[in-house]
């Protein structure tokens, strides 16, 4: 049994465009296989994709509210020059910088055209065969209570723990991190990002969404009604999505 994140679910006014801009920022395409736009690696939709973590851009008729998501993504470069031609590229495109407190740092922080915060890091070793998503970063309030449970939904390994910081990764080495930060408070409000997983093939959805219920995930309902998707919570309260499969 098991379940993999296949993408990260932005919500967005506008979806068209928003998902131009990630398809700008990860060196991908956008598709339009119905009312949500799908960014992923170019020559032609792949849905799920075998190795990478896309990104699913919602519609939704309200704007961001909240000061600052709950859960954003830090992007990969390989080299100083890439950064900052990334930035200004993204810029370019409507991203704008943003000061949250980070102080002098390698890395920049910048909001994409609907505010929604992302980073684009400096090169790291960690990250060089990540792909152009270096991480998905979850704030939280206990870190290692966190990891506990997204190890166990996902499979995924720890590669660093401490009290501030748990990195996770796919025990398969592929793709991006999944970062759990240590954050002073929890934050209520709606998410605006958040993870969709898909079952293994040959796993039963019903019977994955029963073990995350054990593993202390809970339902949430967002309006959704009878839909093939279940919306549920972590034990700290951020949204995912368990897919059904295709």
């Amino acid at each position: 049994m098991g379940l993999r994140p296949v993408h990260v679910n932005i919500k967005a006014v506008d979806a068209p465009a928003v998902g131009k801009f990630w398809a700008e920022a990860l060196g991908w395409d956008a598709y339009s296989p119905g009312v949500t736009t799908y960014v992923g690696p170019p020559g032609g939709l792949v849905w799920p994709d075998p190795v990478v973590v896309g990104v699913d851009v919602v519609p939704v008729p309200g704007a961001k509210t909240a000061a600052k998501n709950r859960t954003h993504l830090d992007l990969a470069t390989t080299s100083l020059e890439h950064q900052a031609e990334l930035v200004a590229r993204l810029k370019d495109h409507g991203a704008t910088a943003l000061d949250i407190g980070q102080g002098d740092v390698p890395w920049v922080v910048l909001a994409d055209p609907e505010g929604n915060e992302f980073c684009v890091l400096e090169p790291r070793e960690r990250y060089r065969d990540t792909g152009p998503i270096a991480a998905v970063v979850v704030d939280c309030v206990e870190p290692r209570a966190m990891a506990g449970f997204w190890g166990e939904a996902m499979g995924w390994a720890v590669h660093r723990a401490t009290d501030d910081l748990v990195l996770l990764r796919s025990a398969k080495g592929t793709g991006p991190y999944m970062e759990l930060f240590r954050s002073p408070a929890a934050d209520t409000a709606p998410d605006r990002v958040h993870l969709d997983l898909l079952p293994d093939p040959g796993d039963d959805k019903a019977a994955e969404v029963a073990r995350l219920k054990a593993l202390g995930a809970a339902d949430l309902d967002l309006g959704q009604g009878d839909v093939p998707w279940t919306c549920l919570t972590d034990p700290e309260g951020h949204e995912f999505c368990v897919l059904a499969l295709p």
